[in-house]
């Protein structure tokens, strides 16, 4: 299994085990590491059987002042930018202290922003007979999860969990640990 991380992290795969398709045929990503496991398997010439995206970097429904504004903060005030995304990014719960975190840069975050998901390369993936899964969770404060889910419905499998942010934890989970 291939899994790509999210903007400004590292080692956050252990945070999507509940859903993770263990395979050497499934290619799988979280946040902007959807992005890049997307790029992958439209590029590959390999067996993939299942693309599985975590919470994907869908920014569709934000308008040019807001990414705009995005990156001005980032490039003024980066550490604080990056400590409040992250913490948006972990809401209901906390940062996970396995996680490492890291440096993300201008150009990743305007990848992330801007990057425009196209409905022809999800069908061609799905005729191609990969199964697509998108996992969102319903409290996400990053992306949108009623509209992520209305754009990847006609292409992939799609789930809500329930009382969970952008890192499909929940408030619950994270008390318990």
């Amino acid at each position: 299994m291939t899994f790509y991380s999210g903007f400004s992290l590292s080692h956050d795969k252990t945070l999507f085990d509940p859903y993770l398709k263990e395979s050497e045929y499934t290619i799988a990503g979280f946040s902007y590491g959807a992005i890049k496991a997307l790029e992958e398997v439209l590029l590959s010439k390999k067996r993939i059987d299942t693309l599985q995206l975590f919470s994907p970097a869908f920014f569709h429904d934000k308008n040019e002042k807001f990414k705009r504004m995005q990156m001005i903060y980032f490039l003024k005030e980066k550490q604080a930018y990056l400590k409040n995304f992250l913490d948006s990014c972990f809401l209901p719960g906390r940062i996970d202290e396995s996680i490492v975190i890291e440096q993300g840069s201008e150009a990743q975050l305007r990848e992330l922003l801007y990057y425009e998901w196209k409905t022809d390369q999800l069908r061609a993936l799905k005729e191609r007979g990969i199964e697509i899964e998108v996992y969102l969770g319903s409290e996400d404060r990053i992306i949108d999860p009623e509209k992520t889910k209305a754009f990847f419905l006609p292409y992939a499998t799609t789930y809500m969990i329930n009382h969970a942010g952008h890192t499909l934890q929940t408030k619950e989970k994270n008390e318990q640990d």
